[in-house]
């Protein structure tokens, strides 16, 4: 883990968002860096379909750990 550097607006709109969504300010500039990453390598995809390669790749991640599987489906 490291520290990066970020403006006082964008920390302001990090903590806002992030109480918005029930996340905290890390994992809420986790999930922007997560998206903005996969935006950047995938410049035809749309917001929903990036959530929907992260959820995939979340749950691809947890079958693959053995635990049992708390979804109902698999997301598609």
């Amino acid at each position: 883990m490291g520290i990066i550097k970020i403006s006082d607006p964008m920390h302001e709109n990090l903590r806002l968002t992030s109480a918005a969504l029930s996340r905290s300010i890390n994992a809420q500039a986790d999930h922007w860096l997560r998206v903005g990453m996969l935006s950047e390598l995938n410049p035809n995809l749309r917001y929903d379909e990036i959530c929907r390669l992260l959820i995939q790749a979340e749950h691809q991640a947890h079958e693959d750990s053995g635990l049992p599987d708390s979804l109902s489906e698999k997301v598609a």
